[in-house]
């Protein structure tokens, strides 16, 4: 139970593993005040001398000090709420190079040298088979998937599939998608797209979430094809988009706007839940037991007065700009 997040601070030529287990959805939040504050809010926590996996991992930012990188991912939201953040960090980590970490913790061993298959289990895509093209039953699709046909159109469909899940399958998914029926046009941005040129045997994609694997390509069955990996870019697929398949062009004001809402606001506190709920009897006579560390809450970036006010000014500069759009 939790929503675990592992941090890394790289430091004159050393590196230190620390853990939250609370605080994958405030992974950006603490981010977003500076390199200085992230790196105290980290190192408050506990240091450990492990990895947690990609499973149980579900937000993570390496600090490198040394190279100025700072590599991150979490789920923040959708399309706007991720591209806000991005906005902010790009003004609050000046001269730094800040990438989202679409490969997850890969991405982060990668950067260390480690290699990209330290915390995943092998083989993850080669069990994915699907048995039909997923067009979207919600209110809106999760990933757009667009095809140029032999005459060179290109029609495009809402999917339930992440990005990646489109590709677990090979080629032949293709044939699912063209045989699928329309699907309505998007109301809201997606969280990712794919697109399939199959004369030209090229793959393009693209998200604002992890896609972990990405890297490991050609994945199987794609050998002879080659992947045009866009990261959170959507608009070489908006321009390949059919005219009543659009991409929506949603307002950044509002998403920036509840980031400025919500600083200063603390974390929940679940322990004292946690402890209530442990002290009572299970059933058939079971004792309820609890993960120690699920009792620690999270200790959030604590910025100073002087961190506070220059992002509190990035934040009213990337509002007024996204309003006059």
């Amino acid at each position: 139970m939790g929503a675990r997040a592992q941090y890394v601070v790289v430091e004159n030529g050393t590196w230190q593993r620390y853990y939250s287990h609370w605080a994958a959805n405030r992974v950006a939040a603490d981010l977003l005040p500076s390199p200085a504050a992230a790196t105290r809010c980290f190192r408050a926590h506990r240091e450990i001398d492990e990895w947690l996996d990609d499973v149980w991992c579900e937000g993570a930012a390496l600090v490198d000090h040394d190279r100025r990188v700072l590599l991150w991912f979490a789920h923040v939201g959708d399309w706007a709420d991720h591209l806000a953040v991005r906005a902010v960090l790009a003004l609050t980590w000046p001269g730094w190079d800040v990438r989202f970490a679409h490969d997850g913790l890969g991405d982060l061993t990668h950067h260390l040298g480690l290699g990209r298959d330290l915390t995943r289990s092998p083989g993850w895509f080669e069990i994915f088979e699907p048995v039909g093209f997923p067009y979207t039953e919600y209110a809106e699709s999760s990933s757009v998937v667009s095809v140029r046909l032999p005459d060179g159109s290109v029609r495009a469909w809402g999917s339930d599939w992440e990005p990646v899940e489109s590709l677990a399958g090979g080629p032949g998914v293709i044939d699912l998608v063209v045989a699928s029926p329309p699907t309505p046009a998007l109301t809201d941005m997606p969280e990712g797209g794919v697109h399939f040129d199959p004369q030209a045997r090229t793959v393009s994609l693209w998200a604002v979430r992890t896609v972990a694997g990405i890297h490991d390509w050609p994945l199987p069955r794609w050998e002879n094809w080659d992947l045009d990996f866009r990261g959170d870019d959507h608009t070489q697929q908006a321009g390949l988009l059919p005219e009543d398949f659009p991409f929506p062009r949603p307002r950044l004001a509002p998403a920036l706007r509840s980031l400025a809402d919500g600083l200063g606001t603390p974390p929940p506190d679940n322990g004292p839940l946690l402890a209530r709920v442990a002290a009572e009897s299970g059933p058939d006579g079971t004792t309820p037991t609890v993960n120690p560390t699920a009792l620690v809450p999270h200790e959030p970036a604590d910025p100073t007065p002087a961190e506070l006010t220059l992002l509190r000014t990035a934040l009213d500069t990337l509002i007024a700009e996204a309003e006059t759009r």
